[in-house]
């Protein structure tokens, strides 16, 4: 992600939560050490050079990902997607995810998911976890698929409605098992979502 990005970022927010975070913490995100935020974008028609169309059918010719502000945007891309993660004490804490309501169940959470647990493995993390609303059960499948466990509870977690957030953690994705799963899914999602891997 990168500060040019943080209108959009606000525009997906508003979509996907009662309560959004204020631009400026964004901002201040973006000079955090311990965070990452990357964001999946879709290029306009016009910086596309291979001739295809984009947006048929909800598939992209070419989407492109901007990884923590090194890319500077293209202009009028449209980003579709973002997720932001803490690196700390040996777990990768996902803080934030969201995806455009016209782009949901198209696979770019599932990317964006993807992209952070190879962070997490690349900087030798052992588990990633976050929190998710008890009511979310998509997300909360999408988790579980990936190895995610239900962990414990957080009471009234929430602030705009008192729910309780599912904590949901990995087994150390250094491990054997979750390594092979991982890459099964990975490979799964990238021959199903070639466009989401450009």
């Amino acid at each position: 992600m990168s500060a040019d990005d943080i209108d959009q970022i606000a525009d997906i927010e508003r979509e996907s939560f009662s309560a959004q975070w204020p631009q400026t913490a964004y901002r201040r995100e973006l000079q955090n050490k311990m965070a990452r935020y990357f964001v999946i974008a879709e290029q306009p028609s016009d910086a596309r050079d291979d001739g295809r169309s984009a947006g048929s059918a909800g598939i992209w010719s070419t989407l492109r990902r901007i990884v923590g502000g090194e890319d500077a945007p293209i202009a009028g891309e449209q980003v579709l997607g973002f997720i932001g993660v803490w690196l700390m004490a040996g777990e990768a804490h996902v803080v934030t995810v969201a995806v455009r309501e016209r782009c949901r169940r198209m696979g770019i959470a599932e990317r964006l998911l993807i992209t952070i647990i190879e962070m997490a493995m690349e900087y030798e993390q052992e588990v990633v976890t976050l929190e998710v609303r008890k009511s979310n059960d998509a997300a909360q499948e999408l988790y579980l698929k990936y190895g995610f466990d239900r962990v414990g509870l957080r009471v009234k977690y929430y602030t705009d409605n008192n729910e309780d957030a599912v904590i949901m953690t990995t087994p150390d994705v250094s491990s054997d098992g979750f390594y092979a799963l991982f890459e099964r899914l990975r490979r799964t999602h990238h021959d199903a979502n070639p466009d989401l891997w450009a």
